[in-house]
């Protein structure tokens, strides 16, 4: 979580710079696509770290809880972005990935859901505020809250 944190960080630079909507709409994507490949390759390797069968079995359900919402939001953003509807666009992710957080999160540590229902309450001030103060929110949101729970699911629960 804290390397996508670190990403998101990143992407919140790089797409503050960008000339047009489309330009920051595709770091942003690009920062989502390295982000879930980061956070595919921990918990690969997590998995097959661990001997336990039911340790398959929890990543299964999770996934299986956790990439609906996430469809649902790549193909809304393909719909918004041809509408020429981007100020749309950030509160919707931040709502569609806390909500995928908080159903992934029950097979997993407490502070999962938890982090899941922030993401859902930045949505809504995200929803409120002009678009000047967007890039920063969702730096926030996606840099803040993931390094922010990644260091404290780290110290509680080893990772």
């Amino acid at each position: 979580m804290v390397a996508v944190g670190a990403v998101a960080l990143a992407a919140t630079a790089a797409a503050a710079v960008q000339p047009n909507a489309m330009r920051w709409l595709g770091v942003w994507v690009l920062a989502a696509v390295v982000g879930a490949s980061l956070s595919v390759a921990a918990n690969a390797q997590k998995s097959a770290r661990s001997r336990h069968a039911a340790t398959k079995a929890v990543l299964r359900k999770f996934l299986l809880a956790f990439l609906p919402p996430l469809f649902a939001g790549a193909v809304l953003t393909i719909l918004l972005a041809r509408a020429g509807r981007f100020e749309i666009i950030p509160p919707m992710w931040l709502l569609l990935y806390g909500t995928a957080v908080i159903t992934g999160g029950a097979f997993s540590v407490r502070l999962v859901p938890v982090m899941g229902a922030c993401f859902v309450a930045a949505s809504v001030f995200t929803a409120a505020l002009p678009t000047a103060a967007v890039n920063w929110m969702m730096a926030a949101a996606f840099g803040g809250l993931h390094l922010a729970f990644g260091i404290l699911i780290a110290r509680r629960h080893g990772g």
